[in-house]
């Protein structure tokens, strides 16, 4: 059996051309999408995180603004960005780089986030909206997934889909997104975790196994069934004396062992991650629209 390999890069590509025609339609409406970033503290993660999405932004003719904010920057100092940017006509889409330093303030400043600015999917309103079905900005990840597996031809309709995971970012929203009756669902999900009993007894019925967990190599080759689709979301550190950095990032699951196995199977890196940064761009884009139709200010 030949393995198709979900090369994040070529599909996140192929959505980005898309975009860029948009973005060409925008501009010569008179508006230009802009996204607002705000970077908290100077971990080097959550830096190499914004340049990239920076980076991103300027390929396809995004307008970023970034305003930078020390470790220690007050509940205020914090709010204040983003009410700036709730108020900026400029800025379509916000984006608060996460983790912030205080972890107990992120829900607060994700509450004070205009919804219709809310790229990440990540305000209370968009998960509400996205659980009934409405019209939403979708958690950028999910939505990245769901939108990979499409464009591979590989239909979720009907299928047993595996999450395992249940973070708000990720597992929660995707098991919702799944299990809605529309093209990119309408499948029947099972969610584990690590409170899950014999976590292979389910992915080994699984058609499609999402594995968002964060622990290197969890899913092994003996918990699926032959023809599977993967879609590893993990992205993880390990030791590696042979690698420049001396260490190597590997997914949640062991990809070479599991291969051999698949119908398809996306790698790490070069998977997911890509098509999470091209969804925030593609709901930064969706926000530009809303903007140039209601014809108002979207604070």
């Amino acid at each position: 059996m030949t393995t198709q390999i979900l090369d994040g890069k070529i599909i996140s590509k192929e959505v980005r051309e898309e975009l860029k025609k948009d973005i060409i339609e925008l501009k010569s409406s008179g508006i230009i999408p802009g996204l607002g970033v705000l970077l908290v503290g100077d971990d080097p993660a959550s830096r190499s995180y914004v340049t990239a999405k920076e980076k991103a932004c300027e390929d396809v003719g995004i307008y970023s603004s970034e305003i930078r904010l020390p470790s220690n920057a007050s509940r205020d100092e914090i709010l204040d960005v983003v009410h700036q940017f709730n108020g900026n006509e400029k800025i379509h889409g916000i984006l608060v780089q996460l983790p912030l330093p205080d972890g107990t303030m992120e829900q607060e400043v994700i509450d004070t986030l205009s919804p219709e600015k809310d790229v990440d999917g990540f305000h209370p309103i968009n998960i509400g909206r996205m659980a009934l079905g409405l019209s939403a900005f979708l958690s950028c990840t999910p939505h990245g997934i769901l939108h990979m597996l499409k464009r591979s031809g590989l239909s979720t309709n009907g299928a047993h889909v595996v999450v395992v995971g249940r973070s708000h970012i990720v597992g929660r929203p995707l098991a919702t997104m799944l299990s809605q009756k529309n093209e990119l669902g309408n499948a029947t999900v099972t969610m584990c975790h690590t409170g899950t009993k014999n976590l292979a007894r389910f992915t080994r019925e699984a058609d499609i196994v999402i594995a968002a967990i964060g622990r290197a190599n969890t899913i092994t080759a003996e918990m699926v069934s032959d023809g599977v689709v993967i879609i590893d979301v993990g992205v993880n550190r390990v030791e590696d004396a042979t690698a420049k950095r001396g260490y190597r990032l590997v997914g949640d699951v062991d990809f070479e062992a599991i291969k051999p196995k698949a119908k398809a199977i996306s790698p790490v890196p070069g998977g997911v991650g890509p098509m999470t940064i091209t969804m925030l761009l593609y709901n930064t884009v969706e926000s530009a629209k809303n903007h140039l139709s209601s014809g108002r200010s979207l604070e």
